[in-house]
């Protein structure tokens, strides 16, 4: 009786301190479909700024947060607001977006990062 309590307890500590996880990945490409393509073939721009910007959800038992896209399209908001493209030809390049997601038990986190560099016509 006194070794399976002990195993239980064990086992439940190892559960607590070792039942968490994280996830990681990240994406570059073209989300929209209908978008103005850049060549930055030729020496006439100049990077003037890098921009992110960060969206995260929590989900209990699976419910909550907001769906993938709409965390995507969240970071992008938040990155854009931060980039100031008025007064000049500037646009944003290399868009990049990372994912994150963390879990214990019944309760998870994600997270998505939205980077990008900032660039201005001469």
């Amino acid at each position: 009786m006194k070794k399976s309590l002990i195993k239980s307890a064990l086992f439940g500590f190892s559960l607590v301190f070792f039942g968490s996880c994280a996830t990681h990945s990240a994406f570059t490409g073209n989300l929209k479909s209908t978008q103005t393509s850049v060549v930055l073939s030729q020496s006439n721009y100049r990077v003037i700024n890098h921009v992110d910007g960060q969206a995260k959800a929590t989900y209990v038992f699976g419910i909550g947060g907001l769906s993938k896209t709409s965390l995507i399209e969240q970071a992008r908001s938040e990155m854009y607001s931060k980039a100031d493209l008025q007064g000049g030809s500037r646009a944003i390049v290399n868009e990049t977006f990372s994912t994150k997601t963390s879990f214990f038990l019944f309760f998870w986190k994600k997270q998505i990062n939205s980077y990008a560099d900032i660039i201005e016509f001469k």
